[in-house]
C-alpha cells in the first residue's frame, strides 16, 4: 500500500520471490503507467515483473490479501488506515514501511496500526533495515530485519521476501527496530549538514557513533534490546542513510550544510520532504518525556525549526560540557 520507491522496490521483491503481488498507488494515473508500462519512473525507474498489477482503489488492492505491507509516510498512515480498515481482514499480517514517530501522538508505527484497526500487536510486523530502494530495485546484495513478535508470522513474511538478492533476518524486538528506523533519518541529515559546510571523515565517524549511543539510550529507556541496535535495523541502517548519497535525508542535510534554504533543499531532493525533517520533532519530544539526552537530534531540530545556523549548531555541540564515553 503505497508506490513510492520504498513500496515499489518491495513490491518487486516480493514478485521476484514468487508471489502475487497488488500496487496501491496513490494517484490513477500513476497505477495505469504502472500497469502499461511495468516501470514507476517517477519515483524508482526500473523494469517491474508482469506479475506486479497496480490499482489506486484501496479496497480491490486490500481485497483477499494475506499480508499487507504499508508504505506510505509516517504522518499520513493513521488516516489513510482509517480509509483501509474495513476491508482489512481479520488474520491479516499487518506490516509497517514506514521510519518515523507520529507527531501529535509521539506513537511507533506499530502502536497506530494497532490503535487504528484494533489488531492484535502479534498481527504487526516491521520490515527495517540498511534498505535503499534503489540499490535493493537493481538487484544489490541486502539484508534487512522483519521484527514481530508471533514467530510464525515473522518466518512467513520472511519467506516472502527471501529471494537471491535480499536476505530478511527475523527479530522478535519491534521496538528496537523502530526506534532505529526513526532515529537514523534525523541523524543522517545531521551527518548530511556536517558534509555540506565540508567536514570531513573524523566528523562523520563521530557523527554516527554519537548518534547511535543517543539512539540506544531512548531504545533502551523504552525496552528495546541493545542487540537489535547493535544489528541491521539500527548501526546497519544508520550506516547506510548517513553515507549514501542516494539517502535523502544525507542529501536534504547537505544542501542545509551548504547554506541552502528549506525550501532550496527541498527543491534540490525532488519535492520529496525527507522524513527525518519532521521525525526529529516528535523523536526529540519523545526522548524529552523519557528524560533521554540527544543533543544530535536537538541540534538538528535547531537547524530545521528554529533557524539554528549549521556552524552554530556544530558550535554548540563541540561547546558541551566534556564526560566519559
Amino acid at each position: 500500500m503505497g508506490a513510492g520507491a520504498w513500496g515499489t522496490a518491495l513490491a518487486k521483491v516480493l514478485a521476484d520471490a514468487g508471489n502475487d503481488v497488488t500496487l496501491w498507488a496513490r494517484r490513477p494515473e500513476l497505477a495505469d503507467e504502472i500497469n502499461r508500462t511495468h516501470r514507476n519512473p517517477g519515483y524508482l525507474d526500473v523494469a517491474l515483473p508482469d506479475s506486479i498489477r497496480a490499482t489506486s482503489d484501496g479496497a480491490e488492492a486490500l481485497d483477499g490479501a494475506c499480508t499487507v505491507l504499508l508504505a506510505v509516510p509516517s504522518q499520513t498512515l493513521r488516516a489513510n488506515l482509517t480509509e483501509w480498515k474495513a476491508a482489512v481482514g481479520p488474520d491479516t499480517t499487518l506490516v509497517s514501511l514506514a521510519k518515523g514517530i507520529e507527531l501529535d501522538t509521539l506513537m511507533r508505527m506499530s502502536q497506530v496500526i494497532v490503535q487504528v484497526t484494533g489488531a492484535d500487536p502479534s498481527r504487526v510486523a516491521v520490515v527495517s533495515g540498511p534498505n535503499l530502494a534503489s540499490e535493493i530495485a537493481a538487484e544489490q546484495p541486502a539484508a534487512t530485519v522483519i521484527a514481530c513478535s508471533d514467530s510464525g508470522r515473522a518466518v512467513a513474511l520472511q519467506r516472502a521476501l527471501a529471494t537471491g538478492y535480499f536476505r530478511p533476518y527475523t527479530n522478535a524486538d519491534v521496538i528496537g527496530a523502530e526506534i532505529g528506523g526513526a532515529c537514523k533519518n534525523v541523524i543522517a541529515l545531521a551527518s548530511g549538514m556536517a558534509a555540506g559546510v565540508g567536514l570531513g571523515e573524523n566528523t562523520a565517524a563521530a557523527i554516527i557513533t554519537r548518534g547511535l549511543a543517543e539512539i540506544m539510550r531512548l531504545g533502551i529507556a523504552l525496552g528495546a534490546k541493545p542487540a537489535t541496535l547493535a544489528g541491521l535495523a539500527g548501526i546497519g541502517d544508520l550506516v547506510a542513510t548517513c553515507m549514501s548519497p542516494h539517502s535523502r535525508n544525507r542529501s536534504f542535510g547537505e544542501r542545509l550544510g551548504q547554506g541552502g534554504t528549506m525550501a532550496a533543499a527541498l527543491a534540490a531532493t525532488g519535492g520529496h520532504v525527507a522524513e527525518g525533517v519532521t521525525s526529529c520533532t516528535s523523536v526529540l519530544a519523545l526522548s524529552t518525556s523519557y528524560d533521554v539526552e540527544m543533543p544530535l537530534t536537538e541540534a538538528v531540530h535547531g537547524v530545521c525549526h528554529k533557524g539554528l545556523s549549521v556552524d552554530d549548531a556544530v558550535a554548540l555541540l563541540l561547546g558541551r560540557t566534556t564526560k566519559p564515553e
